[in-house]
């Protein structure tokens, strides 16, 4: 699939995706920015931006920003966050800027082992010595709330199997080698706090209903069939008095452009 197709699941639910399902990312994005010590001067570049939360929440710590991503409805939410921000719809293989621009590139869960050229790009636009924090799906199907994903398995085989090759970074040993000969020095790879949170199962299956996994299951089984079963989904797992919540494993790598 080209970039330029990647809104057409992303985007069109861009709000929702923005107020219903990002949120949840908020414990990943503080985690990797501490610890980078992002702070005053430091310029970032998030690729795969989607709708701009951690540009906004690096922006909180005095970082210059700028973004990428392939979907323009989404761009729109990000731009509308961070106006003063350099936030740009284009493809992360070909990144729109110069050598040697940024201190820090970071991507969260937007990086995968099918695209290599990401990475590539990420290393021309880094400064000698900048650093590139990114983080990858680990072991869902062994998470505590691996549940809240089941939903991605109603698409077809072959897009269930993609999934697995675009996670693929999450492995030991794999996303390190995939950097290492990409041009980065790499540290130990660390877990990375995530978890997904709705107040009730009709939130949870409008939130991932919005994601672009969820939408090549709707595509299987259609719309209304998707947000009926994660609706029942979600209403197996309501705890009285607390949220829905799924905690699914997340890793990140931090490297150091050689």
């Amino acid at each position: 699939m080209s970039w330029e197709m990647v809104d057409e699941g992303w985007g069109r639910r861009a709000v929702e995706f923005a107020t219903l399902s990002e949120p949840s990312n908020c414990r990943e994005y503080v985690a990797v920015h501490q610890r980078l010590g992002l702070g005053d001067g430091d310029r970032v570049l998030d690729v795969a931006c989607g709708s701009g939360l951690s540009i906004e929440l690096a922006r909180a710590r005095g970082a210059t920003c700028a973004g990428i991503d392939a979907s323009p409805r989404l761009i729109d939410v990000a731009r509308d966050r961070s106006p003063d921000s350099d936030i740009r719809v284009g493809d992360m293989e070909a990144l729109p800027w110069d050598d040697a621009t940024f201190d820090v590139v970071t991507s969260f869960r937007g990086i995968w082992g099918t695209t290599p050229g990401a990475v590539d790009e990420a290393r021309r636009v880094l400064v000698q010595g900048g650093r590139l924090a990114m983080t990858v799906w680990g072991n869902v199907g062994k998470s505590p709330g691996a549940w809240v994903m089941a939903p991605f398995l109603w698409a077809t085989e072959e897009k269930i199997d993609h999934q697995a090759d675009m996670v693929a970074l999450g492995r030991p040993g794999i996303g390190e080698a995939f950097l290492d000969e990409r041009g980065f020095d790499v540290a130990e790879r660390f877990e990375v706090p995530f978890a997904f949170e709705y107040p009730d199962p009709e939130t949870y299956a409008r939130g991932i209903a919005a994601t672009g996994p969820a939408y090549e299951a709707i595509q299987s089984i259609g719309e209304d069939e998707f947000i009926a079963r994660a609706t029942e989904l979600g209403a197996s797992h309501v705890r009285d008095g607390r949220p829905l919540r799924g905690q699914v494993q997340v890793f990140g790598y931090i490297g150091t452009k050689r």
